[in-house]
């Protein structure tokens, strides 16, 4: 696990990539370590998680960079002589070579590969670069490299445990419909869904054909077909449950997008039921009692 003064240490960091809240100790430190650089000397860094670029928003960015110039600085680390890797800032950096920039803003950060690559993810998560499966590889990394929990990054990062969780769900999906998730072509919401069924990449194709909405999955995914007859988002009753079957699925998601677990629900059509909750480590369990307050 990352130790808390690593954790507050690294924090303070992203705080000063992002511009948010900067403490005025660390301000300071930024301004006075801020120098330029020739855009020749500086490598991408090979440990981003992020693997792809809008071809639109970069368009956007080259002009803004052309105007007015980097206004905020790339962060590097030195390589060798004369040589300096990204740590953060590629977008800015592929951008102000457009722009046709000889010389950019940095701020020089001597860190090893470790730190380097926790604050390429995290800086990158924060401020939303990400797709979603690229955010969920970036989580993983974390957790695989650095034994992170993900309550540690829920508390690093500064989202939900809830979210980290269902990021994480996936990559359980199968390669294709992972693909599908990259290119845009289907929501993480549409794809959670489709986590642990075999016909995931059946079921994915038919969303973006038939342009389903994710209520339209959840009933999709209960083997209840949509009739011709049936608005998209109409609850028929179901026999099984005595309740609506996609109400039903709608408690269940958003029961699981709080806790960050796996929820069912089966209930009878006299008004009792049975709600179990999925948990796969000891650590999710003393989660889960935590938030209902059993500890």
């Amino acid at each position: 696990m990352a130790d808390d003064a690593s954790k507050r240490r690294l924090g303070r960091g992203l705080a000063a990539l992002m511009g948010d809240a900067v403490p005025e100790s660390v301000a300071v430190d930024q301004s006075r370590n801020t120098r330029r650089l020739p855009i020749e000397q500086i490598a991408p860094n090979p440990r981003n998680p992020r693997g792809t670029f809008a071809e639109d928003a970069l368009d956007d960015l080259t002009k803004s960079i052309r105007e007015k110039g980097v206004v905020q600085p790339l962060l590097v680390r030195p390589m060798s002589e004369g040589a300096f890797e990204l740590i953060a800032g590629e977008r800015r950096w592929r951008a102000a070579q457009r722009a046709g920039l000889d010389m950019v803003p940095v701020v020089v950060r001597e860190v090893d590969d470790k730190e380097s690559l926790e604050l390429a993810i995290i800086e990158n998560v924060q401020r939303s670069d990400l797709n979603p499966l690229e955010e969920a590889q970036g989580y993983q990394s974390l957790i695989d490299s650095f034994d992170y929990t993900q309550q540690d990054l829920a508390s690093v990062i500064g989202k939900s445990r809830s979210h980290i969780a269902n990021t994480l769900r996936l990559l359980r999906l199968p390669e294709g419909v992972q693909l599908f998730v990259s290119s845009g072509a289907l929501s993480a919401g549409h794809a959670r869904q489709l986590v642990g069924r075999d016909d995931a990449a059946e079921l994915a194709r038919k969303i973006i054909d038939d342009g389903l909405s994710v209520r339209d999955v959840e009933r999709l995914v209960q083997d209840k077909p949509l009739s011709d007859g049936m608005l998209p988002h109409a609850s028929a009753p179901d026999d099984r449950t005595g309740l609506a079957d996609a109400d039903t699925r709608a408690i269940e998601a958003k029961l699981s997008e709080h806790l960050g677990l796996d929820v069912r629900l089966k209930a009878k059509a006299n008004g009792s039921g049975t709600l179990s909750v999925s948990y796969k480590s000891l650590e999710q369990l003393d989660d889960l009692l935590r938030r209902i307050g059993a500890v």
